[in-house]
């Protein structure tokens, strides 16, 4: 079944569980891929696998290779700080140098890497075809608004089994993308940080291999917020 849905008057598809592709600009769209996160933590003193790096930009090379966009936009903390790109060994550079051969790579600035020094075109946020491509949700934004920051995740029962999935959030006229890195875990959509910006319609856009679920998130009486049934 189709991954498929329209934002803004635009035409989108979920390209796997974490990244979108615009099909109007053939444009792939990713948020928080939190590159050198593990190297951060090793420097004061948390040991972490140094491969996270390598793993975000493996997945978002072969999302590239498969999709073939004429541009990627990075919708902010692409780096887990200002430093990060500094850190990069060789092997990962390269990586990014692939990564934007014979394509545009738009780097928005997030509130981690503000300051970042990337290969490529930075920005700290713009409006192209209608629709406003920033970090970070804004309360005072009538327009279409893609952002990411929050790290959605859903929780989704499946065969008997409860999975805690990245998901998009959307409502209020937003599409907030889920994070991308392989570090970076996840904030519960119906957590009030992410429910503020939804509104009463809000919904959970989940990827799985079958099709896009779309969740409705509803206010139940004297429990807080669930995840309802797929509609």
């Amino acid at each position: 079944m189709s991954h498929e849905f329209n934002f803004g008057g635009q035409h989108f598809a979920f390209a796997g569980p974490r990244a979108l592709y615009w099909k109007e600009r053939r444009a792939l769209l990713v948020a928080d891929l939190h590159l050198e996160k593990a190297s951060w933590f090793a420097a004061r003193g948390q040991m972490l696998p140094p491969y996270d790096s390598r793993e975000t930009l493996a997945r978002l090379t072969a999302l590239a290779d498969e999709r073939q966009p004429a541009e990627i936009w990075a919708l902010g903390d692409s780096f887990h700080d200002d430093a990060g790109p500094g850190r990069l060994d060789a092997d990962t550079i390269q990586q990014i140098e692939h990564l934007g051969r014979g394509r545009q790579i738009i780097w928005i600035a997030g509130n981690h890497d503000g300051g970042a020094a990337v290969p490529g075109d930075r920005i700290d946020e713009v409006i192209i075809d209608g629709i406003i491509l920033r970090h970070e949700a804004r309360a005072d934004e009538i327009r279409p608004e893609l952002s990411g920051h929050y790290h959605p995740k859903a929780r989704v029962r499946s065969g008997g089994r409860q999975m805690f999935r990245p998901c998009a959030a959307y409502g209020n006229n937003r599409l907030i993308l889920p994070a991308f890195g392989s570090l970076t875990g996840g904030l519960d959509i119906v957590d009030p940080a992410i429910r503020r910006w939804l509104g009463a319609d809000g919904e959970a856009m989940v990827w799985t291999e079958q099709r896009l679920l779309r969740l409705r998130i509803e206010t139940a009486a004297h429990c807080g917020l669930k995840v309802a049934q797929s509609r």
